[in-house]
């Protein structure tokens, strides 16, 4: 994914890309991008909260800590506001390591289209 992320945008930072660069500003392995991890929410909001009627309108994310090539993440999403008159869903998100550490937080505004 991390390669591939790479090509499509076309961000060759080497922090991402360099295990030597990453190793010289003191990470034992590349980091991951951060929009790479920001990424999963679009499958949170289109896969399982709301689904397949579901358009992002906007997110907020906090990176709070680097994520790794070969970590293992899991996404959350919590519904905090129901708007009905305009079907807008207000999720707050987390994204937690394998050791239990939030890595990223934020919130997205999803709109849930008519079936």
């Amino acid at each position: 994914m991390q390669n591939a992320f790479s090509e499509i945008t076309g961000d060759i930072n080497p922090l991402h890309i360099d295990k030597s660069f990453a190793n010289q500003k003191n990470f034992d392995r590349c980091v991951c991008f951060g929009m790479l991890t920001a990424s999963f929410l679009s499958t949170l909001a289109g896969v399982y909260l709301p689904g397949q009627n579901s358009l992002i309108h906007g997110v907020e994310v906090k990176m709070l800590k680097p994520v790794f090539v070969d970590d293992s993440i899991t996404v959350k999403g919590e519904v905090v506001e129901k708007n009905d008159l305009f079907k807008l869903l207000i999720i707050k998100i987390s994204i937690i390591n394998q050791d239990g550490v939030k890595v990223m937080k934020g919130k997205m505004n999803v709109g849930v289209l008519d079936e």
